[in-house]
C-alpha cells in the first residue's frame, strides 16, 4: 500500500532532537528522508551511549526510517553535490544556528534559484529580535516560552516538564508547516520558507496560561488552589486550572508513582462522596455544587486521598471508571514501556538495529487508515552513500571512491 508521502524527497540537515523529530515523522508517513551528515556524523550518535562504539539510543530513537549520507559541506565538491541534491529534493530541513546555511553559501534566494519548488524549513531557538542569536536548548525554550514559570508547586522553584515540548514539540509544529507548504505548492507551483522557533512552539502549547493571565485582571482564578494571587499566573501544582478541578491523589502502597489523577465533574460528586464514605456531602449545601467546592478544593482532594491511599492505583482506576469519573493513573516510564495496550497500538515497538540488536522505541502517534507505519531502524553513518550518490546523482564507482578518499563524503 502506498504511503501518504510517497514520492516526497526530504533532504534532512538536522541534528540533535528538534529537527530529527520532525523529519522522522515525515519518514514515518512515507517520505524518502535522506539525512545529510558531516563525515563525523550527528553528535547524538555518540551522546549518552549505553553500549560502546554503537549509535546511542538518543540517535536511534529520533532517526528511524531514514537514509544516511555523509558530505563535507566545507569542500567545493561537497557544495556541488549538495546543489545537485537540492535540485532533486522537495523539502530541505535544518536546525543549525541562525545564518549557518547562509554562510555555507546557500541563502534562501540561491536555494530558490536552484529549485523554485523547494520547501525550506528552518528550526531556530527564537524569532527575529533581541533573542535571535541566543543559544536554545529544550529547557531554555521551556523557560522562555511560559512553561517553567507555570509548572511546579506554589512555594517551589520553576520546574521543567519531562515532555520535550521545546524540541519534539517544535518538531511537530514544523511538520505541520511543511505539509501546509507542500499542499500550497500544489496550487502555486512554488516552494516557500517554513520557520518555527522553539520559544514560539512552547508558547503556543502554553496558551491556556496566557488565557489565565488575562483573566487575572478581573480577579483571582477560582479554579486554582492558590490562596493568594499577584499580577501573574502562579504555579499551581497538579491543579488542572480548567473548568473541571483535578488533582493527583496518593494510592497504596505510597511509592513515587502510586497516584491517580482525578477530575471532579458535577455528575461525579455524588458517587465520589459515596466512595469516600461521606454520602451526605452529595446534598450538603456546603459541598453539593461546584461553586461551593471551589473555595476548598484542597480539602476536597484531601478527603478523596484519605480513601485512595488505602487502595492500589489500578483498583482506584477501576472503581472510579465504573462510576464514569474521569481519572488516570500516573504511569512510570517502566510501566509505559511494558504496557501491552501501547504495544498493541504500535506505540511501543521493538526494532532490530544492525549493530546494537533489538531496541525499544516510540511508534508513530499519527494513525492513517490507508497508510500504516512500520518503524524501521535508524541508518548507520553514511550507509546510503552509494545508493544516493550513484543512483540519484549518477556518480560512478570510481568517482565515489575518490570522493571518499578525499574526505568529501
Amino acid at each position: 500500500m502506498e504511503k501518504a508521502l510517497a514520492g516526497v524527497r526530504v533532504l534532512d540537515m538536522t541534528h540533535v532532537q528538534s529537527g530529527p523529530s520532525a523529519t522522522q515523522v515525515l519518514a514515518w508517513l512515507g517520505a524518502e528522508v535522506v539525512k545529510l551528515e558531516s563525515p563525523t556524523g550527528d553528535i547524538t550518535r555518540k551522546q549518552l551511549r549505553d553500549l560502546p562504539d554503537v549509535d546511542s539510543l538518543y540517535f536511534t530513537m529520533l532517526n528511524c526510517n531514514k537514509r544516511s549520507i555523509t558530505l563535507n559541506m566545507k569542500s567545493d565538491r561537497g557544495k556541488e553535490l549538495f546543489t545537485e541534491l537540492v535540485k532533486s529534493s522537495d523539502v530541505l530541513v535544518e536546525n543549525f544556528g541562525p545564518g549557518a546555511v547562509d554562510r555555507m553559501g546557500f541563502t534562501w534566494d540561491r536555494l530558490q534559484d536552484i529549485n523554485p519548488r523547494l520547501v525550506y524549513a528552518s528550526i531556530k531557538g527564537f524569532g527575529e529580535g533581541p533573542y535571535t542569536h541566543f543559544k536554545a536548548y529544550e529547557v531554555v525554550a521551556q523557560a522562555m516560552g511560559g512553561s517553567m514559570s507555570t509548572t511546579g508547586f506554589e512555594e517551589g522553584p520553576p520546574t521543567a516538564t519531562g515532555a520535550q515540548i521545546g524540541d519534539s514539540g517544535t518538531g511537530i509544529h514544523t511538520v505541520a508547516g511543511i505539509l501546509a507548504a507542500l499542499l500550497q505548492r500544489e496550487h502555486t507551483g512554488r516552494g516557500q520558507r517554513v520557520s518555527v522557533a522553539m520559544q514560539h512552539a512552547v508558547l503556543n502549547l502554553c496558551r491556556v496560561k496566557l488565557r489565565d493571565q488575562q483573566r487575572l485582571t478581573h480577579g483571582p482564578l477560582a479554579e486554582y488552589p492558590n490562596s493568594e494571587f499577584g499580577d501573574e499566573v502562579p504555579r499551581s501544582g497538579n491543579a488542572s486550572g480548567g473548568g473541571q478541578p483535578g488533582w493527583a491523589v496518593r494510592c497504596a502502597p505510597g511509592g513515587p508513582n502510586d497516584h491517580v489523577y482525578v477530575i471532579v465533574q458535577p455528575p461525579g460528586w455524588k458517587p465520589i462522596a459515596a466512595l469516600i464514605g461521606r454520602p451526605e456531602l452529595a446534598d450538603d449545601p456546603e459541598w453539593a455544587t461546584p461553586e461551593a467546592r471551589l473555595p476548598k478544593l484542597d480539602k476536597m482532594f484531601q478527603m478523596i486521598e484519605e480513601w485512595s491511599i488505602n487502595h492500589g492505583k489500578w483498583d482506584v482506576l477501576a472503581t472510579l471508571n465504573a462510576h464514569n469519573i474521569p481519572c488516570g493513573p500516573i504511569l512510570s516510564t517502566k510501566e509505559l514501556i511494558e504496557d501491552s495496550s501501547l504495544v498493541d497500538n504500535n506505540m511501543i515497538v521493538t526494532v532490530d538495529h544492525p549493530e546494537r540488536g533489538a531496541f525499544t522505541t516510540v511508534g508513530c502517534p499519527i494513525k492513517l487508515s490507508d497508510s500504516p507505519v512500520k518503524v524501521e531502524s535508524s541508518p548507520l553513518l553514511g550507509q546510503d552513500n552509494e545508493h544516493v550518490f550513484r543512483e540519484r546523482l549518477g556518480i560512478d564507482a570510481e568517482e565515489l571512491a575518490e570522493l571518499q578518499s578525499e574526505g568529501v563524503i
